[in-house]
């Protein structure tokens, strides 16, 4: 009994570095995705600034105005189609424009594509049904990136109904969160 108590104990002694070095791998890639923010959002709008209105040319080349959504959520999904990370996203995004449109939340993409027909290709592709907008420009020379601080994307801001940023943030996780804590009834 008691070489079976040794044999036990040397056991859990060979055994517990692997299982800390694999709990400690695990903790490690959880703490990469909870950092996204604290790394790529860090000069994003701040919760309670009034959102900047946008006024840009929809994908069929209509008119728009954010100020025309003011009363409503918008969730503002800054992408393009030429991002991996941002068609990665777009899945996500869409199940929450599904979930959530029916509350009166309106979505609107605005994209740093510079080429129509690639613009429109990739919503079609995508299959986004909420309103894209774009000034075709690329996002390091787009002004409304830099009047949202947009360094990366996707990036996705919440605006209230008073017009004021509710949320900023590079992870969409935390949009579907937001609009759930909002919107409790639609929780799965």
């Amino acid at each position: 009994m008691k070489q079976i108590k040794l044999f036990l104990f040397a056991l859990a002694l060979t055994i517990m570095p692997q299982a800390i070095n694999a709990q400690s791998a695990a903790n490690t890639q959880a703490n990469v995705v909870e950092d996204l923010d604290a790394k790529y959002a860090t000069n994003l709008l701040k919760p309670g600034t009034d959102a900047p209105d946008i006024n840009l040319k929809t994908i069929d080349g209509k008119q728009f105005s954010l100020k025309s959504l003011r009363g409503k959520y918008v969730v503002l999904d800054f992408w393009a189609t030429w991002c991996p990370d941002c068609r990665k996203d777009s899945p996500y995004i869409m199940s929450l424009y599904e979930k959530f449109a029916h509350k009166g939340v309106e979505f609107v993409g605005v994209s740093f594509d510079t080429k129509a027909e690639s613009w429109k290709n990739g919503v079609e592709k995508l299959g986004i049904k909420y309103t894209q907008v774009s000034d075709m420009k690329n996002m390091r020379e787009s002004a409304v990136a830099h009047t949202y601080a947009i360094k990366w994307i996707p990036t996705v801001y919440v605006i209230g109904p008073d017009g004021k940023v509710v949320l900023a943030t590079v992870m969409s996780d935390k949009v579907g969160a937001y609009l759930t804590s909002v919107y409790p009834d639609c929780a799965e």
